[in-house]
């Protein structure tokens, strides 16, 4: 006869796959309230779970924490989505629907920052492999124009092998808008896209982002007014208003969040396809529990270690 530890172990495994299934459903009945138009599938069998379907069930797993594919299949064997799809088939699927995840996150983001005035702006590392490993890593190398590359993060002195990962959030933490880079792109010159999406607005970010030209450019062009602390060495040195220096620390959390409960450090992705479309399921996730916790449970939108169900 099984011994009784393994039947804790099956009613732990039972337990977690039910509320995998709860949150699930509560997530695919939101999502399915906005009319989302998606791209139809290229193939003539219908497949058994649908594209929303199948992104509700991505932002589950980014949601609970299920980091790996291999995982998440375990976890929902026995439930009403074992069968309806392969792991291999999922994987291609969710990378195809890039486009679709990405006008999710800007469709929940545009209700919280409609008629927001400020954003921060801010950069974190992302890592694929180790700088012992760089030399002889193929991750992401698939083309010349997405391959990582060694930068140096300021702010945990440190180098480090792989991409940025450029954000700019409201004061009170929603995601605008998200972006890529190698890693050894200067935060300045993320600058030069920010005039093309934002206007008539105060962007407020650190020492990293400081200069008179790309100031003056973003007043002239889009009429953003560009706030970043002094240095102590300019003769013109004017301590930022206390507002703004608190304000900033809210992009600050958001990256700390993602790196604790959302794992965003962690990369299994082999191609850049891949590595970017694991970075938005994630940052979707997040902006998803907000809306949730904002028009449908009425609490703080950014108490995300909550439980849904």
């Amino acid at each position: 006869m099984p011994k009784k530890g393994v039947y804790l172990i099956e009613l732990q495994i039972l337990k977690y796959m039910n509320n995998f299934i709860e949150n699930y459903q509560l997530i695919l009945n939101h999502l399915q309230k906005f009319d989302f138009d998606f791209i139809p599938l290229r193939q003539i069998r219908k497949p058994k779970l649908s594209n929303l379907e199948l992104i509700a069930m991505n932002l589950t797993a980014e949601y609970l924490g299920i980091d790996s594919e291999c995982q998440l299949f375990r976890t929902i064997r026995k439930s009403s989505l074992e069968g309806k799809i392969e792991r291999s088939v999922y994987n291609r699927r969710k990378r195809f629907l890039f486009p679709q995840i990405e006008m999710i996150r800007k469709r929940l983001a545009f209700s919280f920052n409609e008629n927001e005035e400020y954003f921060i702006i801010d950069s974190m590392p992302a890592e694929v492999c180790k700088n012992a490993r760089a030399s002889r890593s193929k991750i992401c190398k698939e083309s010349e124009y997405s391959a990582p590359d060694k930068g140096y993060c300021a702010s945990q002195k440190m180098y480090f092998y792989g991409y940025k990962i450029h954000g700019v959030c409201s004061v009170q933490g929603v995601f605008q808008s998200i972006d890529i880079t190698p890693a050894s792109v200067h935060d300045i010159h993320y600058l030069k896209e920010i005039n093309y999406s934002y206007a008539n607005c105060t962007l407020l970010g650190d020492m990293g982002y400081l200069s008179a030209k790309y100031q003056l450019n973003l007043f002239q062009t889009a009429n953003i007014r560009l706030e970043t602390p002094m240095r102590k060495n300019q003769s013109n040195l004017r301590k930022q208003p206390y507002i703004f220096r608190k304000s900033r620390k809210r992009i600050e959390t958001l990256f700390s969040q993602l790196c604790d409960q959302f794992m965003i450090r962690r990369n299994y992705a082999k191609s850049f396809a891949g590595f970017k479309t694991r970075i938005l399921s994630k940052i979707t996730s997040m902006t998803l529990i907000q809306h949730l916790n904002k028009f449908v449970f009425e609490r703080p939108i950014n108490n995300l270690k909550v439980n849904l169900v």
